[in-house]
């Protein structure tokens, strides 16, 4: 059972204001997609997407306008109030080449409208006025069972990025892809993607829970080849999962452990990888001292300190390594050895040469260890 009164009452102030505009207009608004999903999930709901019927585009965009909602997507018929996205239900057609090659036009069906929708799971539909349900598609089956699966097989490879959210799902989720499903993703070429949607894609994949499960579905797809352009052996793909088995990530560096553990398994230079997914610069900056470790000893977590403390580094992800680095006071701040700076200027290094003496003068207090 879904229950309007479940959101968190920050949006449920924008919802009730949503509801008091439109009720003289129409009584056919739903929660669509995955805010739907999400709340039979029992997850945060942070972002919301209402459809509204019964209104034809000119009234709507007048409506919208008049409600103070910003219109963030006209062609699609979409307008953002605060943390809601209001849109008119519609259907695409694929029309070209890309993700946004659509047309569009306006329906009044709601099944009909649903059917645009990828999976099942993502297509339920909730009332706004009165919390009544619909589901045409199986989704609320789907979500028990935790399987993920296509609406409409035509429908679904018009939008090769579809391939993609799947896996990340399955990651966020630790949900199964049906196999029928499976077999259509793995005849979709993603090569009408620009780079910049397949990272947006990924990032929600690299921040997700059970990175093994979507891993597994990104290997039986290809993906390590089409996207990474690297051939990953069953042995090599093996010794992925195998580190991502009993992690403890640091919270504030999740996105980037998994492209860590990937090229340090491979022995890839993380920085190629970065390079061929366009990555922002703030991946490249993270990645700019972070060797790969997989059981450091002693003297080599204190190496690593010198550099960063080993809370920021990347290969800290085994409890057993956080606790000694820990054990050793290394792990919230860096290691000095009681070396000063001070020390090495006074004793006349300038500098370029400062941070190399200090760094030998550091590194030889470790030998004893």
């Amino acid at each position: 059972m879904i229950f309007i009164r479940d959101f968190p009452p920050h949006l449920q102030q924008q919802i009730d204001a949503v509801i008091t505009f439109l009720s003289p207009y129409t009584k056919r608004a739903y929660f669509v997609g995955g805010c739907v999903r999400d709340l039979l999930l029992g997850c945060d709901v942070i972002d919301i997407d209402i459809e509204v019927y019964d209104i034809d585009p000119q009234t709507f965009d007048m409506l919208m306008c008049k409600f103070g909602a910003l219109g963030v997507g006209k062609s699609f018929f979409v307008y953002k109030f605060q943390d809601i996205d209001l849109s008119l239900p519609r259907l695409e057609q694929k029309n070209g080449v890309g993700h946004s090659a659509f047309s569009v036009r306006i329906s009044q069906d709601e099944k009909e409208a649903s059917k645009r929708r990828d999976f099942a799971m993502n297509a339920l539909m909730l009332n706004i006025f009165n919390g009544v349900a619909l589901d045409f598609w199986g989704g609320e089956s789907d979500i028990k069972k935790k399987c993920i699966k296509l609406i409409d097989e035509q429908a679904f490879r018009e939008d090769s990025l579809r391939v993609l959210r799947a896996v990340q799902f399955a990651a966020r989720f630790d949900f199964s892809i049906d196999a029928h499903t499976l077999l259509v993703m793995q005849s979709i070429d993603i090569s009408d993607l620009s780079m910049t949607r397949i990272f947006w894609e990924l990032e929600k994949f690299f921040k997700a829970k059970f990175l093994h499960v979507g891993l597994l579905y990104f290997y039986k797809l290809g993906m390590f080849e089409r996207i990474f352009g690297l051939h990953v052996s069953p042995e090599a793909f093996e010794k992925i999962i195998q580190e991502l088995t009993d992690v403890d990530f640091e919270e504030e560096f999740k996105e980037y452990y998994l492209l860590f553990i990937i090229c340090g398994v491979l022995g890839v230079h993380v920085k190629s990888i970065l390079q061929k997914l366009q990555a922002p610069k703030r991946y490249f900056n993270t990645f700019k001292y972070q060797p790969f470790i997989p059981n450091p000893s002693q003297q080599e977590l204190y190496t690593i300190a010198i550099q960063m403390p080993i809370k920021q580094w990347l290969g800290n992800y085994k409890k057993p390594i956080k606790q000694e680095a820990k054990n050793l006071d290394i792990f919230d701040v860096k290691y000095t050895g009681g070396v000063s700076v001070h020390d090495v200027i006074v004793d006349g290094f300038e500098k370029e040469a400062i941070a190399k003496e200090y760094a030998r003068r550091v590194l030889e207090t470790i030998k004893p260890f």
